[in-house]
């Protein structure tokens, strides 16, 4: 494998979702979704949207990279729906990333980065990474469905913290709060001194996350970790509101 590939890369785990192109390390073409309606009506124009932009085809792609989660249940479904059936019919590889995964490398460089994504009902998906000024992101714990609470006594002692994500932009004050009573300083802009070990920065907001899917999916499709469609499925992290309600299980694996 070469750093060539034509990747395209889809995200729908988060509200906006959005869609990348990418030749190596170039942006062939890229949209992020509005925070209105379903991805069900609007994945598959962002797709030509990109294609478009890159002047390439369907084809054209070598590999196609998703977002598996965790999520929305519903978004994650669409999005792996969509990836899984242009790469079967086309017979081309995919990559599977976590999305925590990329909202870490989203947040950039860090010693100690808590990635969040709201997961409903004031809760949280969680986990803790380390991210290197390249972009590798390496998970530190496992991802976890949990509350505001428990990810303070999991994470709010820790003297430097990059906090990522829409679920720590959605507890901002909070966050704040716990940096206050720990004596730390709280910055919403990048750390004047990475080296401080007294600092937590709310990273920027990055909706463009399926450009980060895309150079996660590169160094695993150069390690030769790329997969068959039916080998990509979901990481769910926590059961469906109807699997805690009825007791039905997940219609489909992915």
């Amino acid at each position: 494998m070469t750093e060539t590939q034509i990747i395209l890369s889809i995200e729908t785990s988060t509200r906006r979702g959005s869609v990348c192109l990418t030749r190596g390390n170039e942006v062939l073409g890229s949209a992020v979704g509005e925070d209105i309606g379903s991805h069900s009506n609007t994945l598959l124009r962002q797709i030509r949207e990109v294609l478009e932009q890159g002047q390439v085809t369907l084809e054209d792609v070598d590999l196609f990279a998703a977002a598996i989660g965790p999520g929305s249940f519903t978004g994650l479904r669409i999005g792996l729906a969509t990836v899984k059936g242009l790469a079967a019919t086309l017979d081309k590889p995919c990559v599977g990333i976590p999305t925590l995964e990329a909202i870490a490398r989203a947040g950039g460089a860090s010693a100690l980065t808590v990635a969040l994504l709201p997961a409903g009902r004031g809760e949280l998906f969680a986990q803790q990474f380390t991210v290197t000024a390249d972009g590798t992101v390496t998970a530190l714990d496992e991802p976890e469905h949990i509350d505001p609470g428990t990810v303070r006594l999991k994470y709010g002692t820790e003297p430097n913290v990059r906090w990522c994500g829409e679920g720590a932009h959605a507890h901002r004050d909070e966050i704040r709060t716990w940096a206050e009573q720990n004596g730390f300083s709280f910055s919403e802009a990048p750390a004047e001194n990475p080296k401080s070990q007294t600092a937590w920065t709310l990273a920027p907001l990055e909706f463009q996350l399926a450009a980060h899917i895309a150079a996660l999916a590169q160094a695993r499709l150069l390690r030769n970790e790329a997969v068959d469609a039916n080998s990509l499925t979901a990481l769910y992290v926590r059961p469906s509101d109807a699997e805690l309600k009825y007791g039905v299980p997940n219609a489909i694996s992915s």
